[in-house]
């Protein structure tokens, strides 16, 4: 990502490094820095935060903005900047622990930030055209990981992943492993997607989505860039995030809400997203042939079984919208969750999103979009329970 013309360096590679994170990632996850009161003066939190579900990173954005000089002295003001860059990050976390901070993101809003409600890491990101070679700076434990990327580094991950909680969940792998110089991110990327594509895939039980339940694996870490394919496909998904982060700042839903539902679908794993885009035109496209009078539905789910609880995903595509699609999806996503919970034991620690696109025909935009989130035990009584399954039988993995 080049640097704005029209601002000095070390300014111009922090809004380069945003952009990169709100173009190939969402700008709902990246947070502007913020003034907080210390004493009789005032501290900045972070030159920018990602904060994606349970997690966070300070991101510490060091400039070289003088002619680089001979490797001796380079090494040296690096070492010197990434130690700066822990020690800041490490008291952002401290200040945010001690008092809440108002941080508006990427798409304007602002979102009250409790350093507790994260688990939390620092990222030291250098701006420099002349690293020298097999620079690898050390730094004191900081209390939480702690990595140093070029900013380079970090335009590679999002163009990779094209999703900040993916690029999150890296940062957090790798900051606990031994660190690579400085440049060499991609070198390491490409070395675990290849141990990650030769992993076997972790055992599951098919039948906790119910009869027709079949296992996909993917790697964590694409080898292939997200969205290489032959297709846009992949760009179906980014369009469903974008019209869920706008439309839930039409119905006033409470900003952490919205951030987490966004979280949520944002993890749909990075090596799925051009088949489930190809799998939702489809769909839209089945269900608009659906004969005058009648509604015509399509639908596929996923479950994944995660440390802090399983999450069910459940995407549905229907020949329109209206006031009984609309119950009829809700009473859907009620009853998938009340079975995957029964079925695993363990309802209280399950979560699941419906998304149900709509055909729109205003020529305004493809589709409309509506969401349903359920959290824990369904409370559903046996008399909806029947009722609900009469409506959706159980078939495959719909």
């Amino acid at each position: 990502m080049p640097l704005p013309a029209d601002v000095e360096a070390g300014i111009g590679a922090e809004k380069a490094a945003h952009t990169a994170a709100a173009t190939w990632g969402l700008p709902d996850f990246v947070f502007q820095s913020s003034l907080t009161r210390k004493g009789s003066g005032q501290r900045e939190l972070g030159d920018r935060l990602l904060l994606s579900g349970s997690r966070g990173a300070v991101v510490q954005i060091k400039s070289r903005t003088v002619k680089p000089k001979g490797d001796a002295e380079e090494r040296a003001w690096i070492q010197k900047v990434t130690k700066k860059a822990m020690s800041q990050a490490k008291g952002t976390v401290r200040m945010l622990r001690l008092q809440a901070a108002e941080m508006v993101n990427g798409r304007g809003t602002t979102l009250s930030v409790a350093g507790d409600a994260y688990e939390w890491m620092a990222v030291s990101l250098l701006d420099h055209d002349q690293v020298p070679d097999a620079m690898t700076p050390t730094f004191e434990p900081i209390g939480m990981p702690a990595l140093a990327l070029t900013r380079r580094d970090w335009d590679f991950l999002f163009d990779q992943l094209r999703s900040t909680t993916a690029v999150l969940d890296y940062l957090f792998r790798v900051a606990e492993a031994p660190p690579v110089a400085l440049g060499d991110e991609p070198v390491r990327y490409y070395e675990l997607a290849a141990a990650d594509a030769a992993a076997p895939p972790v055992d599951i039980d098919t039948e906790l989505v119910g009869p027709g339940g079949r296992r996909f694996s993917t790697p964590l870490l694409p080898q292939v860039p997200a969205g290489a394919g032959q297709t846009n496909a992949h760009l179906v998904i980014r369009y469903v995030l974008e019209d869920v982060a706008t439309s839930m700042l039409r119905d006033e839903i409470s900003e952490s809400d919205r951030l987490t539902v966004l979280a949520d679908l944002d993890r749909l794993p990075v090596g799925m997203r051009e088949e489930w885009g190809q799998l939702l035109l489809g769909m839209l496209d089945d269900v608009e042939q659906a004969p005058d009078g009648h509604v015509m539905w399509r639908s596929r789910r996923q479950l994944h079984q995660e440390a802090a609880g399983d999450r069910q995903m459940l995407f549905v595509c229907a020949t329109r919208f209206d006031k009984y699609v609309e119950a009829s999806f809700g009473s859907y996503v009620m009853l998938r969750h009340h079975q995957v919970g029964e079925r695993t034991g363990q309802p209280d620690s399950l979560r699941s999103l419906g998304v149900l696109l709509t055909p729109n025909h205003s020529g305004n935009r493809p589709w409309d979009t509506t969401l349903v989130r359920v959290l824990g035990h369904s409370q559903l009584t046996s008399e909806q329970v029947a009722e609900f399954e009469q409506l959706w039988p159980q078939s495959g993995n719909a």
